[in-house]
């Protein structure tokens, strides 16, 4: 069962980028596909390591209408900051303190702060995230304690 939803998961992605719906190119997919999913199984056969998903799916999906906004607000800003005549960069290295219990939310928290366009996580540390801003003022610290607790948010008890 894993390996077909696998399959038509990748399928369906490898589908909709390519774009291009001819015999050969959609042979040539198959092929792929089937490929990568023999290398995750003798990946997966080596180490055994899995990566729990306790992640709320609501949660999830309302994260991510979230950062989509926030990207193209932050998008907005940086752009402005560029094509200003005096171009006013503030330049920072600051620290940034993150509450999720998963290694996998830390993840999402660290790559959503380098998604936002003007900032990227340098460094992570247990606790806490080292970021460099392009622009920064003295709200990036409240915008990402923001961040922090959607994605906090996100994750799921172990009593769920």
């Amino acid at each position: 069962m894993r390996f077909l939803g696998s399959f038509v998961v990748l399928l369906g992605l490898w589908l909709l980028l390519s774009g291009i719906y001819q015999p050969l190119i959609v042979g040539f997919g198959v092929v792929s596909v089937l490929i990568v999913i023999f290398v995750v199984k003798r990946m997966d056969a080596l180490d055994e390591d899995r990566v729990a998903l306790r992640l709320s799916p609501v949660e999830v999906l309302k994260y991510m209408l979230w950062l989509f906004v926030e990207i193209a607000k932050a998008n907005w800003a940086v752009t402005k900051t560029i094509m200003s005549p005096q171009m006013p960069l503030r330049q920072h290295l600051f620290s940034v303190q993150n509450t999720q219990k998963s290694d996998l939310a830390q993840v999402i928290y660290a790559s959503s702060i380098t998604l936002t366009p003007g900032t990227i996580t340098v460094e992570t540390e247990p606790g806490h995230f080292l970021v460099h801003a392009v622009a920064y003022t003295d709200e990036d610290i409240d915008a990402l304690a923001d961040m922090d607790r959607r994605v906090s948010a996100i994750e799921m008890s172990e009593a769920q």
